[in-house]
């Protein structure tokens, strides 16, 4: 007899030891488990700003373009109607930061000047003099910053709506090339694997021929060089940034080389209106048009002093 119930226990199912075990868990560990969290990328696809850029893509597409050119559409619109505006405000502010350097420079001195007297009156250390002058060289500039409107935080918020819209862009592309997305019945992914065109005729596919990413880096490094030829005197950190930027610039080449064609396009098209954007706020009469205020750095003819520093830089160099 023993054998035999030993036999019944052997045989016994563990999804019937499970199911009594489970039956005695309280509920509230059940519904934790039923609601546990997805990771944080399944999150993000999910999420409503994804939804929205989804649905851009779709209203593109919906207007009857093909999907290379709902993906260029919608990158130009968002761009010309986000960004560009933002980048205006960022040079008004980065404008009148510049014009302030004067008065603080005047400010400084004479604020110098006083800590020193003071400093050999009351028998003050080098140490408190020196806190006591940056203290109150800080507190005076930011008076100037707000009298002004023109805190150079308020400059970074270009970077703040940028970046996570190209997040966005990108998960949501992403979401259409894995099929994870579908519309009026039919699979985006199906959709988007005919919708490519010259070399990259499917955009779920990688571009084997390395053109979009390595256009990618170009363009990407294009705007960063500019970007540090109008900069004169550049400090140690902003060095270093500018380094930092150049090698994700050629990073982005490989990483660009393994995902779906149809985000390699979307960084292709960002970068380059990027880039046309740079370009376009450098006119004297796209600045008056905006409003920004004139600096001493400003020039009547930006384009040719850029080429005039590119090819010093980058060719008649030795």
């Amino acid at each position: 007899m023993l054998c035999r119930l030993q036999g019944r226990w052997l045989r016994s199912p563990r999804p019937r030891l499970r199911q009594a075990l489970g039956a005695r868990l309280p509920a509230w560990t059940a519904a934790a488990a039923a609601a546990a969290p997805d990771g944080w990328y399944e999150t993000l696809a999910a999420s409503a700003p994804v939804r929205a850029a989804e649905q851009v893509l779709l209203g593109a597409h919906a207007a009857g373009l093909p999907w290379w050119g709902s993906v260029v559409l919608s990158t130009a619109a968002l761009r010309a109607a986000v960004t560009l505006p933002l980048a205006a405000y960022q040079h008004y502010i980065l404008a009148k930061v510049e014009n302030l350097q004067p008065e603080i420079k005047t400010i400084a001195r004479h604020l110098n000047q006083e800590v020193a007297m003071h400093a050999r009156q009351f028998g003050w250390s080098k140490r408190v003099a020196r806190l006591t002058y940056l203290k109150n060289v800080r507190r005076l500039v930011s008076e100037l910053y707000v009298r002004d409107n023109c805190h150079p935080f308020k400059a970074t918020v270009l970077v703040w709506v940028q970046l996570p819209m190209w997040i966005f862009m990108s998960v949501a592309l992403r979401n259409f090339s894995t099929g994870t997305t579908r519309s009026e019945g039919f699979s985006v992914q199906e959709q988007l694997a005919a919708g490519g065109v010259l070399w990259f005729p499917d955009l779920t596919a990688v571009d084997s021929t390395w053109i979009l990413p390595i256009s990618i880096g170009i363009t990407n490094l294009l705007i960063v060089e500019i970007s540090a030829l109008q900069k004169l005197g550049m400090s140690r950190f902003q060095t270093y940034v500018t380094h930092f930027i150049r090698a994700l610039s050629v990073l982005m080449v490989p990483v660009a080389a393994t995902v779906p064609s149809s985000l390699a396009l979307y960084w292709l098209c960002s970068s380059l209106i990027g880039l046309l954007q740079n370009l376009l706020l450098r006119s004297p009469g796209f600045r008056r048009l905006c409003r920004i205020p004139l600096t001493k750095s400003d020039s009547d003819t930006p384009y040719k002093d850029l080429f005039t520093a590119f090819y010093t830089k980058f060719i008649s160099r030795k």
